[in-house]
């Protein structure tokens, strides 16, 4: 499974290293910081990957809330927000809070993508 995740927002960085310090070694860490790599992985553009957390398990990319599901069911530690934030009206708030969430660090980091299109 691969996590990508803008390392370069201090909100999503600090959160991405409370997970890395669990050490699952089925779970590669992917910064998305001018990585042409993870957009042809994930058949993204740097836009989209900017915009939400995404996560590719085998074939099957997903984002945002479903996304971070998934992230937690795979660390024992944070299993129980998975088993929490699955349930049908839980899942539905989450995602909704999550994508207002999401779009207020889109709009703080989206300087990001001008600087890559200069370069």
């Amino acid at each position: 499974m691969k996590v990508y995740f803008n390392n370069s927002c201090k909100i999503c960085k600090a959160e991405i290293d409370l997970y890395k310090k669990e050490n699952i070694q089925e779970i590669d860490w992917v910064d998305i910081t001018d990585n042409n790599l993870a957009e042809k992985e994930t058949s993204k553009n740097g836009k989209e990957l900017l915009r939400r957390l995404h996560v590719k398990d085998g074939e099957r990319v997903l984002q945002g809330a479903e996304a971070f599901l998934l992230l937690w069911k795979k660390i024992p530690k944070f299993k129980f927000l998975y088993n929490f934030f699955k349930l049908p009206i839980i899942f539905n708030l989450f995602s909704l809070g999550y994508e207002i969430i999401a779009f207020f660090l889109y709009l703080k980091n989206r300087k990001q993508l001008n600087s890559t299109k200069e370069k």
